[in-house]
């Protein structure tokens, strides 16, 4: 993990790393619900929101804005990890992924199916049953495993064939915390249907290590700018040039490939650069390299690794406090050794409302969250025939010392829970 050194250095560039200006201190796991945000990000929004120019005129200013938004579109290049196709802005991850749903399913070829699983979120899996319908295609949806929570390539293996049209993969789950092997997915996908048109959700994963799109051999990749750092209220995302070049919405004499509909913000595009460019100032850290890729690639990887400890810690605890695993009325949503795990754990206190549990936690100061039966994570919590799950969700920012606060308190808790029980 981190030194101490360092993670003073990360926090420091974070606003209300540990005090909520409503609440007062705090430890923030609540990351999954949107990380905490860039103070660089805060102030280049605040500095742009005056500007009364627009793109596309001969005045300094709007010079200026364009090259604004060109330098974070390279940005967004060097962050997904790609060198051809469009990216572009949105008001939110969600909509970029019902738009490129949408194109795809009206634009691939009649008939046939579209493909997902059950461990999507809505941003996909709603897309792909709305559009399917009015595309004349079967829906089909890949079962997780309860045991992992997560969906491996043998899954997909069951629903795909030659007919395939469109694929939906979620790269990190929000409930379970779980990754997807992409790679593999996407292998069992292009060997029974070539042509299929793949997009992936990578709202979840973005914010927990690096992305290398090129490598995945897939037509679309949307990511949320809140859960990356960033501010509420756009996304951005990248397409293939065969996805960017079907028939969508956009404005007459535009090109083939253009999806961006009216005046950019341009402070949207100079946050996603704040952002990338504090990832190469972290990975500068772990690699010489002065090549920006690079240091994004090193950020990525220190990120996971750090996140990877912090997991650790909290489910197994350390000598002196007890993890997870070692209470008994406490159950891990994918078990406690899998190593799909990506800087969540989601657990339930066996005969305690998850409700309680979160509101008790958030009286000692420590933000968790309560997951739902409902739309957004029924799809999880159904199966397992739980009504509700308590979320607990780290990032790089978050400490060791934070982990044990929470496992004491928790414990605390369900002490108190056992001894209420058996009065």
């Amino acid at each position: 993990m981190f030194d101490k050194t360092l993670m003073k250095q990360i926090r420091d560039r974070f606003c209300y790393v540990d005090t909520c200006p409503y609440q007062g201190p705090r430890i923030f796991f609540e990351n999954a619900g949107g990380s905490l945000t860039l103070k660089s990000v805060v102030e280049v929004n605040t500095q742009l929101a005056g500007i009364p120019d627009n793109q596309g005129r001969d005045n300094p200013a709007s010079h200026e804005l364009v090259r604004i938004i060109d330098e974070a579109r390279a940005n967004m290049r060097s962050f997904l990890g790609v060198e051809q196709g469009p990216v572009f802005t949105g008001e939110s991850g969600t909509e970029l992924i019902f738009r490129m749903v949408r194109a795809a399913a009206l634009g691939s070829p009649a008939g046939g199916n579209m493909i997902g699983s059950t461990l999507e979120h809505p941003a996909t899996a709603s897309a792909s049953r709305r559009w399917s319908k009015i595309a004349g295609k079967e829906y089909r949806a890949a079962v997780h495993s309860n045991e992992t929570a997560t969906i491996t390539a043998g899954d997909y293996a069951r629903v795909v064939d030659a007919e395939t049209r469109v694929a939906t993969i979620i790269h990190t789950s929000p409930v379970t915390g779980m990754t997807v092997d992409v790679p593999e997915v996407v292998k069992t996908i292009r060997a029974a249907a070539p042509e299929c048109i793949i997009i992936l959700d990578g709202i979840q994963h973005a914010a927990h290590g690096s992305l290398a799109i090129d490598d995945y051999d897939v037509d679309g990749y949307a990511v949320s700018a809140y859960k990356v750092f960033s501010r509420h209220n756009y996304g951005f995302a990248w397409l293939s040039r065969r996805l960017a070049t079907l028939p969508h919405d956009h404005l007459d004499g535009t090109p083939d490939d253009f999806w961006e509909m009216g005046t950019r913000d341009t402070s949207a595009f100079a946050c996603t650069t704040r952002v990338v460019e504090y990832l190469d100032w972290l990975g500068s850290h772990f690699t010489d390299s002065v090549e920006r890729r690079t240091r994004i690639l090193a950020a990525g990887k220190a990120i996971g690794e750090h996140e990877h400890g912090l997991v650790d810690l909290m489910i197994n605890g350390s000598e002196a406090q007890r993890g997870l695993r070692d209470m008994a009325e406490v159950y891990i949503i994918g078990g406690p050794d899998n190593p799909s795990r990506e800087g969540m754990v989601s657990i339930i206190v066996e005969g305690k409302p998850c409700a309680e549990v979160v509101a008790d936690l958030n009286a000692k100061g420590i933000r968790t969250h309560v997951r739902k039966a409902d739309y957004f994570s029924g799809n999880i919590l159904e199966p397992l025939g739980r009504p509700t799950c308590i979320r607990v969700s780290m990032a790089h920012y978050n400490t060791p010392e934070e982990v044990l606060t929470f496992l004491r308190e928790l414990e605390a808790i369900v002490a108190a829970h056992v001894e209420a029980s058996a009065a």
